[in-house]
């Protein structure tokens, strides 16, 4: 086998794959995710793997993988990515979102933050490893999972449900949404591994009255029984709750900038984060925003129902918290329903995981500094952390100081740099050296 280069592969993967439309509208309609997934399991049965492509549902399509590491007697380790992507309206992009362009240094695209980027740089990693007969030192298993973008119901978590023993052995996973750079000056960068992810609560709320004529007295209208739960809410100052993740990035950050941390004021410290205020800011306390408002059908009639929907999502070991609040908030003729629920992970910044990860990342680059984060969103990690593995946000990129890499998910104009693939490259391959 011709030995491969997963530099000079990485950008030609990560563009076709933008250009493989797999679009999740959240409701099992679109393209789905089978053409792309045709696409990994050919570029992996390329350099000897045998994948499996497992539909959950038609077009619905996860591939996984395993490589046998030098000692499979060690416990594996997972790398994951997700194959689908949030739809767009294109007359708002300045490249087409599936035309996997090449400007300003950077490959456009759908896709080119969340996650095609990462799943095009474990593609590269993988084949120039095996092309070169470069085996990991425990078995890897790989995972293209479908349905991330609307809670993995057709992907991760229907793999953990449906086929766990394709993850035997696998105690920890890397996955997306942290490893990128935020720079502190010209010498220095934060790298921002993700070891805690908010737990999810998107919910409908109902409000019950008496229905009748516009023009009448009406004590119980749902309208206004609904709009004020949903002010009650919306204005609702949650408290600070500083966790085991948060504690630890503000003490690494306080140090690291020399900023003076007040316990009595965490926020004031987050303040002066710059760019990082708005992403860190979000992991200090529960979050409640309604999103969505529904109810009557005609000017003059007080309909009996109304609807709406709040996005909520609470920290670590702080669920119980979330619903008592949510509940007392909510008074006593609204009522809630999940539309979807999920929990909230966190694992330490501590082991040999951690250190490979730290030691990868200053061998590519000597200003960079590890430092753990929670996410405010969530991940497929969701999914794999039920299967008892310890999951991390590493999908390594050095940036430049100006591109607001946070921004672009789910955004416009999503874009990567063509040599922050490659660096990431170069990271997961000393990564998987040393894991």
């Amino acid at each position: 086998m011709t030995a491969l280069n997963g530099e000079d592969e990485v950008v030609e993967l990560c563009r076709d794959l933008i250009r493989i439309d797999s679009i999740n509208p959240g409701d099992n309609t679109g393209p789905g995710e089978r053409a792309a997934a045709e696409y990994v399991a050919e570029k992996l049965a390329e350099v000897g793997l045998e994948p499996q492509i497992l539909e959950s549902d038609d077009r619905r399509a996860n591939v996984v993988a395993r490589i046998a590491g030098e000692d499979s007697s060690r416990d594996a380790l997972l790398l994951h990515g997700h194959l689908d992507v949030v739809p767009f309206n294109a007359a708002d992009w300045t490249h087409h979102p599936l035309s996997g362009e090449i400007a300003d240094g950077c490959v456009w695209g759908r896709g080119a933050v969340d996650m095609k980027n990462m799943d095009a740089m474990i593609l590269a990693v993988v084949r120039q490893r095996l092309s070169q007969g470069r085996r990991p030192p425990r078995d890897v298993v790989l995972a293209f999972t479908a349905d991330e973008e609307a809670g993995g119901a057709y992907g991760a978590q229907w793999l953990s449900d449906k086929h766990p023993e394709l993850f035997e052995g696998c105690t920890e996973a890397i996955g997306e949404v942290g490893g990128f750079s935020v720079s502190i000056d010209e010498a220095r960068r934060l790298y921002l591994i993700e070891t805690a992810e908010k737990g999810i609560a998107w919910m409908r709320l109902t409000a019950h009255g008496r229905a009748g004529h516009g023009s009448m007295l009406n004590t119980e209208n749902a309208v206004t029984e609904l709009a004020e739960a949903v002010g009650r809410i919306g204005r609702y100052e949650w408290p600070v709750r500083l966790t085991q993740t948060v504690k630890t990035f503000l003490a690494e950050v306080s140090g690291i900038l020399d900023l003076e941390l007040d316990p009595d004021d965490v926020e004031a410290t987050v303040a002066k984060l710059g760019p990082l205020a708005r992403m860190i800011g979000a992991t200090l306390r529960n979050t409640a925003n309604p999103t969505m408002l529904a109810g009557g059908y005609k000017a003059n009639v007080i309909p009996q129902t109304a609807t709406a929907h709040v996005d909520g999502r609470f920290l670590p070991g702080y669920e119980e918290e979330f619903f008592e609040t949510i509940d007392e908030l909510l008074g006593p003729n609204v009522t809630r329903e999940f539309v979807y629920h999920d929990i909230a992970v966190e694992t330490g910044f501590d082991g040999p995981l951690v250190r490979a990860m730290a030691d990868a990342l200053v061998a590519e680059d000597p200003g960079a500094l590890a430092v753990p984060y929670t996410l405010s969103g969530g991940t497929d990690l969701k999914a794999f952390s039920q299967l008892g593995m310890r999951g991390f946000g590493f999908a390594p990129l050095r940036l430049p100081a100006d591109l607001d890499f946070s921004g672009m998910f789910h955004g416009v104009d999503e874009r990567v740099p063509v040599d922050s693939l490659q660096f990431g490259v170069r990271v997961l391959d000393r990564f998987l050296d040393g894991c």
